[in-house]
C-alpha cells in the first residue's frame, strides 16, 4: 500500500480466483458520502454487460453513487441475458455487503470475452474485498483492474479553489491492447473529494476525455468494455461547482490534466511497445480535421511497424493523411520529425509535398529514440490536434497470437 489517499474513499484489491494467475484481480472503491457520478461508454456496438448496466444505473442515479466494483480476467461481455443478470448480481453483492441501497454500486469488467462471469468466485471475493477496504488501498485496487498490463497506471493533481479549499483528485486506469478509444478508455475510475452537480461532471468529464483518451491509439481497436467513471463526494466541503461558476474551469483543467496523464501512460504501456509518438497535425482546415489526419497516421500499421524499426519513411505517413478524410491540398504539405524528449529538435523532410534534400542519417536519429514527434502542416487553417501512438513490434502478435492461452 502507499500513502496516496482521497479524502472520503477508501479501496482494495483482493485475488479472488478470477485470473488463474492468483494475481489480485478484484477492485472495490468506496466513498462514505454519497457521490455527484458521470461516465463515458464505449460506443461499440456490443457493448459488454456492465456497460448496459451502468448505463442503466446512472441514469436513475448520478447524484448518489458510492462504490464502483471492477473484476479483471473476464470481460463478461458477449454474454447475452445471463451476462446482464450476472452484472446486476455483482453490484448487488456489494451493495448488500456494505450495507448501500440498490442502484448504488457501479460494475466494470475486463478480460476475455464471451465467457460468464464465475459468480462463485465474486460471492467468496467480495467479502473479502470489503473486509480490506482501507484509504490507503488506491494503489492496490489499481494493480487488481490489469490483464496485459505491465505495470498500474494512476495519476492525481490538486488546486485550490478562490474560497480556499484544497480540491484533490485521483485516477487510475487500465488498457495494454485493443486500444482506439471513441469515448473514454479500456476501464478507469476518477474520484475527486469536490462537491459539483451531475451537470457539471459530465460536461468536465467530456471535455477531458475529448482531449486525452480520445485522443490515443495503440492498436485501431475498440473495445466492447471501455468505461471511464468520475465519482466526486464533496468531502472538500466547497460550495457546489457550477457549469458556470468561477472554479469550474480550475476543475475541468485539473481533470484533463488527470485523464491526460492517465492515456498517455495507457500507449507507453501498449502490448508489446517499444516506442512512444506524439502525431501532431496543425494548419488544418478545422479542428476536427487535424484530429482526423492524426489519427489516420497514429493507427496506420505500416506507420507503426516503421516506428518499430526506426525507418523514417515519410511516404506512408502522406499515405495515411491523405486517406484519413480530411482536407488535404498536397502541394501545401509539411512535415518534421523530432525528439524534443532527447533533444532533437524537428528536421523537416517534405515542403509542398515534395522531398527535401534532408539528411537521412538525422532523420533516422529521430526516428529511432524511445520518444518521437512526427508534425504534419497542411497550410489550410488554424486547426490542430495532437494524438499518441506506439509502435507495432513483434510482441503486440506474440502477446494477441495467445491471449486466451
Amino acid at each position: 500500500m502507499s500513502d496516496v489517499t482521497i479524502p472520503g474513499f477508501v479501496a482494495s484489491g483482493v485475488a479472488a480466483g478470477i485470473k488463474r494467475t492468483g494475481a489480485l484481480d478484484l477492485a472495490l472503491i468506496v466513498s462514505e458520502l454519497p457521490c455527484a457520478a458521470a461516465a463515458v461508454f464505449t460506443q461499440n456496438k456490443f457493448a459488454a454487460a456492465p456497460v448496459e448496466y451502468d448505463r442503466h444505473i446512472l441514469a436513475v442515479n448520478s447524484d448518489a453513487m458510492q462504490a464502483v466494483l471492477i473484476n479483471s480476467g473476464c470481460a463478461n461481455a458477449c454474454t447475452g441475458v445471463e451476462g446482464l443478470a450476472n452484472a446486476r448480481r455483482m453490484a448487488e453483492l456489494a451493495e448488500q455487503a456494505l450495507g448501500l441501497p440498490p442502484t448504488a454500486c457501479l460494475v466494470m469488467s475486463t478480460g476475455v470475452i464471451g465467457v460468464q462471469l464465475p459468480l462463485e468466485k465474486l460471492l467468496r471475493g467480495v467479502p473479502d474485498a470489503v473486509n480490506a477496504l482501507a484509504a490507503d488501498g488506491l494503489d492496490r485496487a489499481a494493480a487488481a483492474i490489469m490483464t496485459t498490463d505491465t505495470r498500474p497506471k494512476t495519476a492525481r493533481g490538486q488546486f485550490t479553489l478562490a474560497s480556499g479549499e484544497t480540491v484533490h483528485l485521483w485516477g487510475m486506469a487500465k488498457g495494454a491492447g485493443m486500444i482506439h478509444p471513441n469515448m473514454a478508455t479500456m476501464l478507469s475510475v476518477v474520484l475527486t473529494d469536490a462537491a459539483i452537480t451531475p451537470a457539471a461532471l459530465d460536461r468536465a468529464l467530456r471535455h477531458a476525455v475529448d482531449r486525452s483518451f480520445n485522443a490515443v491509439t495503440v492498436d485501431g481497436d475498440t473495445s466492447t468494455n471501455d468505461t471511464l467513471a468520475l465519482l466526486a463526494n464533496g468531502a472538500a466541503g466547497n460550495a457546489s461547482l457550477t457549469p458556470d461558476s468561477a472554479d469550474f474551469m480550475a476543475f475541468q483543467h485539473a481533470l484533463t490534466t488527470v485523464c491526460l496523464s492517465l492515456a498517455q501512460q495507457i500507449v507507453r504501456d501498449g502490448e508489446g511497445a517499444t516506442k512512444f509518438a506524439a502525431i501532431t497535425v496543425s494548419g488544418a482546415a478545422s479542428d476536427a480535421d487535424a484530429r482526423l489526419a492524426a489519427k489516420a497516421v497514429a493507427h496506420s500499421p505500416l506507420v507503426k511497424t516503421a516506428l518499430y524499426g526506426g525507418d523514417a519513411n515519410w511516404g506512408r505517413i502522406l499515405a495515411a493523411v491523405g486517406y484519413s478524410g480530411a482536407q488535404v491540398d498536397p502541394d501545401r504539405v509539411a512535415l518534421h520529425f523530432g525528439s524534443a524528449a532527447f533533444n532533437l529538435t524537428p528536421l523537416q523532410v517534405v515542403a509542398a509535398g515534395q522531398p527535401l534534400p534532408y539528411d537521412e542519417a538525422a532523420a533516422t536519429a529521430r526516428f529511432t529514440q524511445p520518444e518521437i514527434e512526427v508534425l504534419i502542416e497542411l497550410g489550410l487553417g488554424a486547426g490542430q490536434a495532437t494524438v499518441w501512438t506506439c509502435d507495432l513490434s513483434h510482441a503486440y502478435v506474440d502477446i494477441n497470437g495467445h491471449y486466451r492461452t
